[in-house]
């Protein structure tokens, strides 16, 4: 049974530009990896709003973040994201 409703939860981004989508959501939903999804993440603490994309989840429960996403997220200084917190949420298409 795939994903049905929209769901939102944080969590840090990690190396690779790549959430962690949470066991306790995945086991929930017995969310499945070939569905595709509708994903919107937003850096807490920005005032830039959501940006969404489509994606597939990893076997691992990871979600890849392409680049030109979270370059929207990234100052001048063009600092490293990794371990920035992140509001995401997940959508079925």
């Amino acid at each position: 049974m795939p994903l049905t409703q929209k769901v939102t939860f944080k969590t840090l981004l990690q190396k690779g530009n790549r959430v962690q989508v949470p066991r306790l959501i995945r086991w929930q939903f017995k969310m499945e990896t070939d569905q595709v999804l509708k994903v919107g993440v937003s850096r807490l603490g920005s005032w830039r709003p959501f940006q969404f994309f489509y994606a597939k989840m990893g076997k691992d429960g990871r979600i890849h973040i392409p680049e030109l996403v979270l370059a929207f997220f990234q100052d001048e200084k063009k600092q490293n994201l990794a371990g920035s917190v992140f509001e995401v949420t997940l959508e079925p298409t």
